[in-house]
């Protein structure tokens, strides 16, 4: 695998982006592209933001608030395991403690 770099442009609201990128990232970036043109469509579409950079702005906001919404949402189910694993750790070592102390 290369770290080289290559252009890639990319077609967002009618504009092109000249973006370089590794080979292997391509598909990704282009997917992105894709998303992002998707989602400034819609808020453009919706008539209350008006001007392709408060367009851009706002789809990075609600980007950026969807991502930190799922963050929490995934640290808060790993602490809810975490939780859930030291409680069944610890009936384990009890019953473990119970078992050998009957076998003595």
């Amino acid at each position: 695998m290369s770290n080289e770099t290559i252009p890639v442009t990319v077609r967002i609201m009618e504009k092109e982006y000249r973006v370089a990128c590794r080979q292997d990232e391509q598909e990704s970036l282009l997917a992105s592209a894709r998303f992002l043109d998707q989602k400034m469509r819609e808020i453009r579409t919706s008539g209350k933001v008006i001007g392709t950079d408060r367009i851009a702005v706002m789809a990075a906001l609600n980007l950026a608030h969807d991502l930190l919404d799922q963050k929490n949402s995934k640290d808060s189910s790993t602490h809810i395991l975490t939780r859930r694993l030291r409680a069944m750790q610890e009936k384990i070592d009890l019953a473990l403690n119970q078992s050998n102390q009957l076998d003595l």
